[in-house]
């Protein structure tokens, strides 16, 4: 056997592992997809099929009707309100943090640095309670803010990112920017910001994925159906009293994931560089 049919035969095994673990990877959202074109009593009769027999758009029609007389635009509006202030918030809000920590001197500087990332071993459960009594005390139950205001604060992973990021940017510019009589404000917005995007990029992506998929907070602060998320309306079709309609929850999950998709497509470049450059950077 010749050398270059031996590299041919590596090269064909290793695109045959590779596209065979995709498949096993993609498969649980091609199975998904697959069932929300099919007929009701074709989901689980031909479950392991992921060709429809008689393909139909009824539980798409159906499942964006929504219940209560509450469509699932509503739904769509919610997360997109919660979702899109809370990236932009934020990464806002986390940009002006890790300024502070990488670029100006104060007292206790480290200090406080430690304590924000012994903030990121905190379980998320440990918090709910303390939060939840908070909020009520202040009226904000079944209400976006209590799952916006914190926002505004900023997020300890996140301002870890920007800060490895900004670490890397040469020193020598902020001194130049001083002698040219740059404020502290003009050198974050003039300097420091633009040459940060991958790493905002990166976070908004991030903090949007995770806002958008987010379940738990949604049902612990939003009682009112009409306040309700894409992801708590999913959950209301599912009634094991009366019946789960699986045809409209495949069809509606199908749809939340086409955002989260647009978003990653359109920014994947970023995403990369704002990865791989963090992790040089300290």
């Amino acid at each position: 056997m010749s050398k270059r049919t031996r590299e041919a035969l590596k090269a064909g095994l290793y695109h045959l592992i590779v596209a065979s673990s995709c498949f096993v990877m993609l498969y649980p959202i091609l199975w998904m997809v697959a069932s929300s074109l099919k007929e009701t009593s074709e989901i689980w009769t031909r479950a392991a099929s992921l060709i429809p027999a008689r393909p139909t758009l009824e539980h798409y029609v159906n499942g964006w009707a929504g219940f209560g007389n509450l469509s699932f635009e509503i739904f769509f509006r919610n997360s997109f309100i919660i979702a899109g202030i809370g990236t932009l918030a934020t990464v806002a809000s986390s940009a002006f943090v890790a300024y502070a920590f990488a670029k100006l001197r104060f007292v206790g500087r480290d200090f406080w640095f430690s304590v924000m990332l012994l903030t990121l071993m905190l379980p998320g459960q440990v918090l709910m309670i303390p939060q939840y009594l908070v909020f009520s005390k202040l009226g904000w139950i079944n209400t976006f803010l209590p799952l916006l205001v914190p926002r505004f604060f900023g997020s300890a992973f996140f301002i870890f990112l920007i800060v490895q990021f900004m670490k890397g940017l040469p020193p020598e510019l902020d001194e130049a920017a001083e002698i040219d009589g740059c404020s502290k404000f003009g050198i974050f917005f003039r300097i420091v910001l633009p040459l940060i995007q991958p790493a905002l990029i990166t976070a908004a992506i991030f903090s949007f994925y995770w806002t958008w998929e987010d379940f738990m907070g949604p049902l612990i602060y939003l009682q009112n159906p009409r306040l309700y998320t894409v992801s708590l309306a999913i959950r209301a079709y599912s009634d094991p009293s009366a019946g789960t309609n699986w045809g409209a929850i495949f069809a509606m999950s199908t749809l939340s994931l086409v955002p989260v998709f647009v978003i990653f497509i359109s920014f994947q470049r970023y995403l990369v560089q704002g990865i791989s450059t963090t992790g040089l950077k300290g």
